[in-house]
């Protein structure tokens, strides 16, 4: 019976695909050639010539605890992320999301004290909203803001909060006193998304979730929102679950994983 693999992939590419296999295995905590071979189905001899091809060119090397990813898959991982900005990563999660919801799906940054819109589409209930691509609004009065906080030491918020009171977009000082304000932010941290309850337009509630890069800094946010109307406290709390996942693929196209999230121990 002829291979699999010779099976299921054309001719001359068997080798590439054990190759990549080869790397996953290591990717995934195989560290011993035994181990190795045992995940990618392939004989001890036939392991040793993948993995000492790949470390000849800087995808493997060894290590005094085994195999290990190169220093090559570095490189190539930030290649492949500065050409693949945010924005197109986010942008048909971002669409689907707003598909589903109905409701505007905004995608921010963090710029100084400011949250930077990068990217909007627009919801389908026909609510006018003042946010802008290219716009700046103060971190702390935003759900995208936030949402931007959520990964920041504490001591970094009250400066933020009091920078937001101040500012002149802030509708009416809409930012609650610090306390409150605090109180409410470490419970967005537990929940992993931020609720802006119109603190930065009134009449518009919001949710918003963080995106990750390959090395799980929060790098941006996405939000849905919506008027007072169709966004009541329950519906806000239902759309966590979509915010997150919609937040998680974007994290994912940007290199980010669940399974270095756990060992990095990220919220």
């Amino acid at each position: 019976m002829p291979d699999q693999d010779v099976v299921l992939h054309p001719a001359g590419t068997q080798t590439l695909i054990r190759g990549l296999a080869v790397l996953d295995a290591v990717a995934s905590g195989c560290r011993t050639l035994g181990e190795i071979g045992q995940a990618v189905a392939c004989t001890r001899s036939t392991t040793h010539r993948l993995a000492t091809a790949l470390a000849q060119s800087g995808y493997l090397r060894t290590a005094g605890s085994g195999w290990q990813l190169g220093p090559r898959l570095m490189e190539l991982g930030f290649q492949a992320r500065d050409a693949l900005p945010v924005t197109e990563a986010a942008r048909r999660p971002l669409e689907a999301l707003a598909e589903r919801t109905r409701d505007t799906v905004h995608l921010g940054t963090r710029d100084g004290d400011e949250v930077l819109y990068l990217d909007k589409i627009e919801g389908r209930r026909g609510l006018e909203m003042r946010s802008r691509i290219g716009a700046r609004m103060p971190l702390a009065s935003t759900g995208l803001g936030k949402a931007l906080m959520l990964d920041l030491p504490p001591a970094q918020w009250r400066p933020l909060h009091d920078a937001a009171r101040r500012h002149p977009a802030t509708p009416n000082g809409g930012l609650p006193e610090w306390a409150v304000f605090e109180a409410a932010l470490r419970q967005d941290v537990g929940v992993g998304c931020a609720f802006d309850r119109e603190e930065n337009e009134t009449g518009v509630r919001c949710v918003a979730a963080p995106i990750r890069d390959a090395g799980g800094a929060v790098v941006a946010a996405v939000s849905v929102a919506s008027a007072t109307l169709y966004m009541p406290e329950d519906r806000m709390h239902a759309l966590v679950p979509d915010l997150l996942a919609t937040a998680q693929a974007v994290s994912r196209a940007l290199g980010w994983s669940e399974r270095a999230a756990r060992q990095a121990g990220e919220p």
